[in-house]
């Protein structure tokens, strides 16, 4: 049952180097990623996906030397848009109206409004929308990765700058946001594995208003 995956998923302190994650479980988790949802459809992001080790331990020096980037089966990054521009945007029109023929005329109303309320505004005004969908794919990512029983810890609080330097995502136009690790725990050394997970209560959550 899927809750009950998500009960058995936690975020993973210590990861095995010797059990990499299988090729085809990576390749579902990607493709849960390309398949969320985003706003207006925009997908304004890119990932990457991460195996080369000399790379994530240039990654781990810029990530307050977490053991878990280098231990990792794989490292994903999630960048976003620095900013919309009509290029981009008019990019979108042009897979769905050859996806979707015949809304050609439906996709430039709509699209031609969301330029003209998107791009005058200010790039960080723009990358903050971008950044926010990214974590709309990081939830998919989390719970793709939860249903194929992959271990996986989501992390923030590296030097954005640094991880960007690196990955060259200046040159792309593109910022990173947040990164995902992959790989198998190691039982060993992990102090978080046998706790209980610790969530609030329905009811101090969730209000109902019928």
């Amino acid at each position: 049952m899927f809750l009950d995956k998500l009960n058995w998923r936690y975020a993973t302190k210590a990861m095995d180097p010797t059990k990499p994650v299988d090729e085809a479980k990576v390749a579902q988790i990607v493709e849960a990623i390309r398949m969320a949802p985003t706003s207006s459809g925009l997908q304004p992001f890119h990932l990457f996906v991460i195996r080369n080790a000399e790379l994530k331990s240039k990654l781990k020096e810029a990530a307050n030397a977490k053991d878990l980037l280098t231990d990792s089966s794989h490292l994903l990054v999630f960048a976003a848009f620095d900013s919309y521009t009509e290029a981009r945007i008019d990019a979108v029109v042009t897979r769905h109206a050859a996806e979707r023929p015949g809304t050609e005329a439906a996709l430039d109303t709509y699209y031609g409004n969301l330029k003209a309320a998107y791009l005058p505004r200010p790039d960080a005004v723009n990358f903050d929308h971008a950044a926010r969908q990214t974590y709309l794919a990081l939830g998919f990512a989390l719970a793709a990765a939860a249903e194929l029983e992959v271990d996986s810890t989501p992390m923030e609080g590296f030097d954005n700058a640094k991880f960007d330097d690196i990955l060259g995502l200046k040159d792309k136009g593109l910022k990173s946001v947040v990164a995902l690790a992959l790989g198998t725990r190691r039982v060993e050394g992990d102090w978080l594995l046998p706790l209980k997970k610790v969530r609030k209560p329905a009811y101090d959550l969730v209000t109902d208003l019928n």
